[in-house]
């Protein structure tokens, strides 16, 4: 995959070696193998020397900014024909198809990482992307494989609508959820029910938020703008299962591709 020239370009700029993984951790949907398809960014963490953190620590200005530069820069040198920005907290890789987003990070001793934020005059920002992962990893075998699939789901419906939510939020919401049915586990014969119910559950969720897992101590606060959409999705889904209990597949198929699309049959298989 095209991650690993891009980790081998930032090995040979910080670390002297051609490591197409080593000093890399991948985070977001393809570390936490909730990715659909056709495969969209790609997130990692790239970890340079510890020196690398001092050496622009003690600059002027925006330090975080001129950090994302340098590994622009360093990317650069290998990917000539490509479009390469700092952006925010990452340094965004466009290749045709999709993007790779790399945040240059620090471990911290107290556990997590160090990146940079170059918003607001630039600041050092405290994550703990692998807790996040370790969190999910645990819900999903305590639930049968059922967090991950249905975050999955949940993407599709994001991708499909235009839907403006998080995917962290959706996993979020999803843990949350799967407690409180006691069919959380049950394998996809009950899957109409736990989307249906799952937009149910975001939808009486508005306006709050959640704590981040890990050693940093963060609130997430939920955005508003998903709100309608996730209300005309549960309506398509409450007709489909009426539809389901009715034997009426074919209108079924046809409410479920209103959420998720044509990657649903509207007939039977």
């Amino acid at each position: 995959m095209k991650y690993r020239g891009v980790v081998a370009a930032l090995n040979r700029a910080y670390w002297g070696g051609n490591h197409h993984s080593a000093n890399s951790i991948l985070i977001g949907s393809w570390g936490k193998d909730t990715q659909v398809r056709p495969p969209r960014d790609i997130d990692l963490l790239f970890v340079p020397p510890i020196d690398i953190y001092y050496l622009f620590n003690q600059r002027l200005g925006n330090k975080q900014s001129q950090l994302l530069q340098d590994v622009a820069n360093a990317l650069r040198s290998t990917y000539t024909q490509t479009t390469i920005r700092g952006d925010g907290q990452v340094v965004v890789v466009k290749f045709d198809s999709y993007s790779i987003k790399v945040a240059p990070a620090f471990y911290r001793q107290a556990g997590g990482f160090v990146i940079c934020d170059n918003n607001n005059g630039g600041f050092w920002k405290n994550v703990d992307p692998l807790s996040e992962i370790t969190n999910l990893e645990e819900f999903d075998n305590r639930y049968h494989g059922n967090v991950k699939k249905l975050v999955r789901i949940l993407k599709q419906w994001q991708r499909h609508c235009d839907v403006p939510i998080k995917s962290f939020h959706l996993e979020a919401l999803i843990k949350e959820f799967l407690p409180l049915k006691s069919y959380g586990e049950k394998d996809e014969f009950w899957f109409d029910w736990l989307v249906r119910d799952a937009f149910a559950h975001m939808i009486n969720r508005f306006g709050g938020g959640f704590w981040m897992p890990g050693c940093i101590a963060e609130w997430i606060q939920l955005d508003n703008d998903w709100l309608s959409k996730a209300q005309t999705a549960y309506q398509c889904a409450l007709k489909a299962c009426e539809y389901e209990r009715d034997n009426k597949n074919i209108l079924a198929g046809l409410e479920w591709q209103k959420i998720f699309g044509k990657v649903i049959p509207a007939f039977p298989i």
